[in-house]
């Protein structure tokens, strides 16, 4: 039997009086303690009370607690907590930060209050890695980051590439290949080394429109310092997916280039080229090599943008779509009201989104008819003028064509216009082109093809809507006829979509469509599709992940605000949940990147 003397029993906790079964007491939390402590601690340095710490920055002093400078940073806990000689001094220099800075930095720790901005981002963000204020120096990674621009972002990648930033360098190299076109226009892409070239150039997730792009970027970087670059040709070559460029653009441009005619090396990738194009097309993927993959890349979330209208007198607003979030805001304003013009961007047609920016084209300023064009950069959300058309314009179409902007048609205030022209982003220039056989205000225009398309319209002169369609050949600079439409409609919404031109709604004098009907080139033929729920005239339309959106517009007795989508698979119209702000008929509509 065990000896009861030896016998360990368990500690038992002591007893609390008012411990009852099932009553636990709640721990009392002040949210505003530490914010006040702080308030105190900071009140106390700027009357230099308790401060056990100067510290010294070129001339800067800026008196502190070491607890709270310990408490905030890494860097002054190890320095006061451990064997450095700076644990017991009251005096201490730190190196390698502005004494501005440091004051900042101090601040912050007292404050958790910073402002990072342009002017000082450079010098903070490596201060606070000094430091080890890895929250400031998290807040000036995500100030880059909101500021990353075509014109920008190889320096900022270099820039988070140099201080170890791998989120922020990740990000930014991933904007420059979603750029590209854009990015290889500025003096940062010309800077670039012969590796970093080489790297965005054989990137998979390169986004260009056509493989043209990469082999113009790589040209014009040899050109910038064609005596130093000029032996880097063939390994830049080896990078441009020459096979995936047309025969035309191989025969005309890429062997006519000076540069590739007096390099052998070149002229064997070209020849490699010339040689996949004289395969039959069902053998082409016989050919493996690194040239003949096609580029995958990373598509950036788009958001649609309209642009001003009729509400029911010209508006400035501009309101943004997220598709992702069923969710509409606002975006900066026009400069100006604006309604019934056209913006486009050089991406597609509709509002016209072009090189990364969108262009509002003309239009009624609730007065007058106008010249001037407008262009919105998203990413820095606001607004700027360029050159102006030749001649006043409301009522016209815009497209996109190569790497033109055309202007159509029109009405310029006292009669119906059949004059085009086109713009120029690289001269920022307006130049006439050849006029359609119509005049044609309300007209709505569209590019399949290579080939831009007036759509139908009001011709002024025998005051009658049309049905009739003008097709446009930038190559031999003519119009001519192609089949009409079923029905007349001016004022339809015309977008495209899958290498079809849709025409939507419309109008034939006091007569509403909610008809549409759809072209195909090749076959020169016209047909009926389903109907739109509702009957709109004067509507923006835009495509986008082979749906084809239609926006706003009038019914004839009130301008609407909802938005309806075609879904070709299905042949079936559907309203979108959510309807913008203001009901807008004569707006411009495009899609483009989701601003960061």
């Amino acid at each position: 039997m065990e000896n009861a003397g030896s016998r360990k029993s368990s500690p038992q906790p002591p007893l609390d009086p008012g411990d009852d079964e099932g009553d636990s007491g709640m721990p009392t939390v002040n949210q505003a303690h530490m914010k006040n402590a702080f308030r105190l601690m900071n009140d106390l340095r700027s009357k230099k009370m308790l401060c056990d710490v100067l510290l010294v920055a070129e001339e800067v002093e800026v008196p502190a607690h070491k607890v709270v400078l310990a408490s905030c940073s890494p860097y002054f806990c190890a320095m006061f907590t451990g064997d450095m000689s700076e644990s017991k001094a009251q005096r201490v220099e730190i190196r390698d930060v502005d004494g501005q800075t440091l004051r900042k930095l101090v601040d912050y720790i007292y404050t958790a209050e910073i402002e990072v901005t342009e002017d000082n981002v450079q010098v903070l963000l490596p201060a606070a890695s000094l430091l080890q204020m890895m929250d400031v120096r998290q807040a000036c990674c995500d100030f880059l980051q909101s500021q990353l621009h075509p014109t920008n972002c190889l320096g900022i990648r270099g820039f988070a590439d140099l201080h170890t930033c791998t989120q922020l360098l990740n990000q930014a190299h991933a904007y420059a290949e979603q750029h590209f076109s854009e990015v290889m226009l500025g003096e940062e892409y010309m800077a670039l080394s012969l590796e970093q070239v080489s790297g965005l150039i054989s990137s998979d997730k390169l986004t260009v429109s056509t493989e043209e792009k990469v082999f113009e970027a790589m040209i014009s970087w040899i050109k910038h310092d064609k005596e130093a670059r000029l032996e880097h040709m063939p390994k830049l070559m080896e990078h441009v997916r020459l096979p995936l460029l047309s025969r035309d653009y191989l025969v005309q441009i890429v062997e006519e280039e000076a540069l590739i005619k007096n390099n052998n090396t070149c002229k064997d990738f070209l020849i490699e080229a010339m040689k996949y194009h004289l395969l039959p097309a069902d053998q082409r993927h016989l050919i493996k090599t690194d040239r003949t993959r096609p580029r995958t890349p990373v598509s950036m979330p788009k958001v649609m943008i309209v642009v001003g209208g009729q509400a029911p007198k010209a508006i400035r607003s501009v309101e943004c779509y997220d598709f992702q979030e069923d969710r509409w805001y606002q975006v900066a304003d026009l400069p100006s009201r604006r309604c019934r013009s056209r913006c486009v961007s050089l991406c597609s047609s509709g509002v016209v989104f072009m090189a990364g920016r969108v262009y509002a084209v003309g239009g009624f300023n609730g007065s007058l008819r106008v010249r001037t064009v407008d262009v919105y950069d998203g990413a820095r959300d606001q607004w700027s003028s360029i050159a102006s058309m030749q001649e006043r314009r409301s009522t016209l179409g815009a497209a996109v064509l190569g790497d033109l902007l055309y202007a159509v048609g029109g009405f310029d205030g006292s009669t119906g216009l059949s004059s085009v022209e086109a713009y120029n982003c690289k001269t920022n220039e307006w130049v006439f082109v050849a006029p359609m056989n119509t005049r044609r205000s309300s007209v709505g225009v569209g590019v399949v093809d290579g080939k831009l398309y007036a759509v139908g319209g009001y011709d002024g002169a025998s005051r009658q809507c049309l049905s009739t369609v003008e097709e446009f050949n930038p190559v031999s600079n003519q119009w001519g006829f192609v089949a009409d439409m079923s029905t007349r409609r001016s004022g339809a919404g015309v977008g495209v979509l899958s290498g079809q031109l849709y025409a939507a709604g419309g109008h034939d004098g006091p007569l509403v469509r909610k008809s549409v009907e759809v072209y195909d080139p090749p076959s020169n033929t016209w047909r009926q599709v389903c109907d739109m729920n509702m009957c709109r005239r004067n509507a923006g339309v835009c495509a986008i992940n082979g749906l084809l959106y239609v926006i706003g517009g009038d019914d004839g007795s009130c301008n609407l605000s909802s938005v309806e989508y075609y879904n070709p698979a299905t042949d079936k119209w559907s309203l979108i949940p959510t309807n913008m702000s203001n009901g807008r008929s004569y707006a411009g509509v495009s899609v483009i990147d989701k601003p960061l």
